[in-house]
C-alpha cells in the first residue's frame, strides 16, 4: 500500500474543485479521511480475515462500490446543504468518490502484495496496473517506523507527489483561465 502521507495528499489537491459555497477546511478535512479509510481492512489481520478474502486487506473497502457508498453517504451525512441530485451535489459528490476511490488506485500501482479488489462485490479478481513504481508500505505503525521511511517517502514524492501536484496546478489554472473568459 501506498503512505497514509500520500493518500491524504493526493485526496487534498481535490479541495480546490469544491462547489461553491462549500467550506474548504471541513471538505478537506472529510477527503483525507475518505483517502485513507480503505485502509480499515488491515484490523481484519487481527481477526483472522485472510488477505485474500474479500474482506481481507486491498479488498472490498478498496472497491469502487464502497467509495460510492461512502462517498454517498458523506454527501448525507456533512452536505446537507447541497441539495441531493442538484449539480452542486453531483459535483460535491464526485470529489467525495475520487477521494475514495484514488486509495485503490494509488495501491494497483505499488510493487507488492495480491493486488486491489476494484470490481468486489461483483467480480473478486484482484488487479494491478502493468506499471508499479510504487515501493510498498509495511503494514502497521511498527513495521513503517522500524523501516526504510525516507526511502519509501521519496520513491512516492517522485512518483506520486509531484506529478499530481503539477497536474493539479495544470486543471486549477486552466479552470481559472476559462473562468476568467
Amino acid at each position: 500500500m501506498s503512505t497514509a502521507f500520500t493518500h491524504g495528499f493526493v485526496a487534498s489537491l481535490l479541495t480546490p474543485f469544491a462547489p461553491r459555497g462549500i467550506r474548504r477546511l471541513p471538505l478537506l478535512i472529510v477527503l483525507v479521511t475518505l483517502s485513507v479509510l480503505p485502509d480499515i481492512d488491515v484490523l481484519g489481520f487481527r481477526y483472522g480475515i485472510p488477505y485474500s478474502h474479500p474482506w481481507g486487506h486491498r479488498g472490498m473497502t478498496h472497491s469502487i462500490a464502497f467509495s460510492l457508498v461512502l462517498a454517498v453517504l458523506s454527501s448525507f451525512l456533512f452536505y446537507r446543504q447541497a441539495r441531493p441530485l442538484s449539480r452542486r451535489w453531483f459535483g460535491l459528490l464526485a470529489l467525495l468518490f475520487v477521494a475514495g476511490v484514488s486509495h485503490g488506485i494509488l495501491d494497483a500501482f505499488t510493487n507488492a502484495g495480491l493486488g486491489v479488489g476494484f470490481f468486489l462485490p461483483f467480480d473478486d479478481t484482484r488487479y494491478f496496473f502493468p506499471w508499479r513504481p510504487l515501493e510498498t508500505s509495511p503494514i502497521g505503525l511498527a513495521r513503517f517506523f522500524n523501516g526504510d521511511v525516507p526511502s519509501i517517502l521519496y520513491n512516492e514524492f517522485v512518483w506520486v507527489w509531484v506529478p499530481t501536484a503539477i497536474l493539479a496546478a495544470v486543471v486549477w489554472g486552466i479552470r481559472r483561465l476559462f473562468r476568467g473568459a
